[in-house]
């Protein structure tokens, strides 16, 4: 590909806060449409907002986006031929920008006082009519002007908007038409000379050359500015695609009532960024068909605009746990292994586990079908790791009564001598001492299971007893006998 002809998109996130949900589907959606076209993906922090701008949750944007697999060609850390990309390293650009568009006539200076402008709105709210700004400052005589800025006071800029309509031709939701007569004078440089979103994000777009904008369906109704800025700066506009907004499941707004929105949440929670990047993917955009399971790559080769959704995507929990426990099956043990490595030091299972790592590959693809979350993993592990084992109080009062233990005893005896402990020779000797003693195969079932792991569910008992080893039975069967 023509490297002039790559697409270019960007993600570029505030960091007032860390990466939420809507905007890790984002920055999906860019991701997954340049990597499909060979494009580059940029990444710019709009950090403009200093006094709710932290470096912390800069680093916990780039953590998150980096845990999703979600790389990035320019952008923090890795440079590029656009440097630099933190917007509060680029005033000078926006600055230049609005003094260019003050001397071309697309916009003036506006020296009205915040609480005039205030005034003159809550007056109009009171007569129940809506206010725009009146161009009091596009009216001024040059002296006045002159005056003005002689006198040294503070002034903004603001963009002069021509009559008529703009029409944004989106991709999602087709030609959008916008009547100028809505569209206020707004402001582009604030009197402290630091930009509105409206002019660096332009700006920026066109310094970086950015051929496609995707982004939330709360950006429709700055698209209108934005393509007039383009046009007053003599730069064609990228195309823009709007995508759904992501709602709860009572269909507001996804908030924190609704539980974690912030990515990093969903890692420490112990949800995989498999899981995560499957199920943000078909937040608001379809493949076609009935696939819901797919690999990054197969997302890769199968994403195109037009499959986004023009409706609200819902975000439904339950079936994040789904898609987490499905990708969990997929994973092998070794690979999970690695990934709750902390969580079993935690736990104080890190020296066992590495002890035999295989064995402990085996134990989670035993327990892996039973876990929605890595979290619910660690626990499961340990009737393998230690020899000590807890049990619980109401599982052995029904499985391990005194009438029981005496078939046990006989069973730790069967144990002992079986030749090979594999899970078909275990299950045909508990069968056969079943039917010898008379009782019902399930009574001993329910009691190993018990006595080897200390819960009354579990994986296969067979398979657990196997894999526990003879001597760790042998020795917990002797326990509760």
């Amino acid at each position: 590909m023509d490297v002039s002809s790559r697409p270019r998109l960007r993600f570029a996130p505030s960091p007032t806060g860390y990466l939420h949900v809507g905007g890790a589907r984002t920055a999906l959606f860019n991701w997954l449409y340049v990597r499909r076209h060979g494009g580059v993906f940029v990444l710019r922090i709009e950090d403009t907002d200093v006094e709710r701008s932290s470096s912390d949750m800069v680093t916990g944007i780039l953590d998150s986006l980096r845990w999703l697999g979600l790389d990035w060609d320019e952008g923090p850390e890795c440079g590029g031929p656009h440097a630099p990309y933190f917007q509060s390293e680029r005033l000078d650009l926006y600055r230049r920008a609005a003094a260019a568009l003050v001397a071309s006539g697309h916009a003036y200076r506006c020296y009205c006082r915040p609480e005039d402008l205030k005034a003159k709105r809550a007056a109009a709210e009171a007569e129940g009519a809506a206010w725009t700004y009146d161009r009091a400052c596009l009216r001024l005589s040059d002296a006045d002007r002159t005056a003005l800025d002689a006198s040294g006071g503070p002034s903004a800029i603001r963009f002069r908007v021509p009559e008529g309509h703009t029409v944004v031709r989106d991709l999602v939701h087709g030609d959008i038409d916008f009547d100028h007569a809505h569209i206020e004078d707004f402001v582009i440089l604030r009197s402290d000379s630091h930009p509105t979103y409206h002019l660096s994000v332009v700006v920026d777009d066109i310094a970086m050359a950015i051929t496609h904008v995707v982004r939330g369906d709360d950006h429709i109704s700055n698209t209108p500015k934005q393509v007039l800025l383009y046009r007053a700066m003599g730069a064609a506009e990228p195309a823009f695609a709007h995508v759904p907004l992501i709602l709860g499941p009572d269909k507001r707004r996804l908030s924190k009532r609704h539980g974690a929105t912030s990515v990093g949440e969903y890692e420490t929670q112990g949800f995989l960024p498999e899981a995560m990047v499957n199920f943000l993917a078909l937040l608001g955009w379809s493949p076609g068909g009935d696939q819901e399971l797919f690999t990054r790559d197969e997302l890769v080769a199968r994403f195109s605009l037009d499959g986004i959704s023009g409706g609200n995507a819902v975000f439904n929990p339950e079936k994040l746990d789904w898609f987490n426990q499905q990708h969990i099956m997929r994973l092998p043990g070794a690979v999970i292994l690695a990934r709750v490595m902390p969580d079993l030091g935690a736990a104080g299972l890190r020296e066992a586990a590495v002890l035999d790592p295989d064995q402990t590959a085996c134990a989670i693809d035993l327990v892996k079908p039973r876990a929605k979350k890595l979290a619910d993993i660690v626990p499961q592990l340990r009737p393998f790791l230690v020899d000590d084992i807890d049990r619980d109080a109401a599982a052995v009062a029904k499985y391990l009564t005194a009438d029981v233990r005496p078939h046990l005893a006989a069973w730790r005896e069967r144990l002992s001598t079986l030749a090979s402990f594999d899970p078909a020779s275990i299950e045909a000797e508990l069968r056969a001492l079943a039917d010898d003693r008379g009782i019902k195969a399930g009574v001993l079932i329910h009691a190993t299971r018990v006595a080897v792991t200390g819960q009354a569910v579990s994986p296969g008992v067979f398979d657990v007893v196997a894999l526990v080893g003879r001597e760790r039975v042998l020795r917990r069967l002797a326990a509760v006998g």
